[in-house]
């Protein structure tokens, strides 16, 4: 890090990532991070108090990006079923390119999701908010029924049907032959299912 550049805690997250993707999480340590930054380990830990608030800090920001690259479909325009299937769509395929694309970075981030799991019930919350969102919007617009427990316990009732499409659990499966007819075919029931 050049001397001039100020340290940031997203300079720091940035840094974490590819430590991790280099280390892995048993390895990665925030000596590791300080050393790619050019930085003593205390400037790591003037922003982030623990290694364990820096894994978390760096995990939800992992997760983060998923629920700002669909944030469209739920706050965009258009018919509600066409935004629905575009979320499920992009998200299946945000899963599968971090799944498929940095194998490593995904693997490391299996396991620190696993050490954080409040961060991910929040990420949940939010990815069923976005779905809830435009539920509601079909709702108001007479394409979709609210259903007998309301918009939110709907919209994670279809999170929860898509799982094997999202939860990298599944991870495996995503590159099988057919995942893709499998795909539209849920994807079809979820919202015929929904019609009002």
């Amino acid at each position: 890090m050049a001397a001039t550049e100020t340290l940031t805690a997203e300079r720091i997250l940035e840094a974490t990532e590819e430590v991790l993707r280099r280390y892995g999480p048993a390895k990665a340590t925030v000596v590791d991070v300080a050393r790619a930054l050019g930085v003593s380990h205390g400037s790591v830990y003037r922003h982030f108090r623990t290694k364990a608030a820096l894994r978390e800090a760096v995990t939800e920001r992992w997760l983060e990006r998923n629920v700002t690259e669909l944030r469209p479909y739920a706050e965009g325009p258009g018919p509600a079923a066409e935004r629905l299937t575009g979320w499920l769509e992009h998200l299946f395929a945000l899963k599968r390119q971090k799944a498929g694309g940095d194998p490593e970075l995904m693997a490391t981030f299996q396991v620190l999701i696993g050490e954080n799991s409040a961060v991910v019930d929040r990420h949940v919350e939010h990815l069923v908010a976005q779905i809830a969102a435009v539920l509601a919007d079909g709702v108001r617009d007479g394409v979709f029924a609210a259903g007998d427990h309301g918009v939110t316990a709907t919209a994670r009732a279809v999170f929860d049907a898509t799982d094997r499409f999202h939860d990298p659990a599944h991870a495996a499966d995503w590159a099988a032959p057919g995942i893709e007819d499998d795909f539209r075919a849920v994807v079809s029931l979820v919202t015929r299912g929904l019609r009002a």
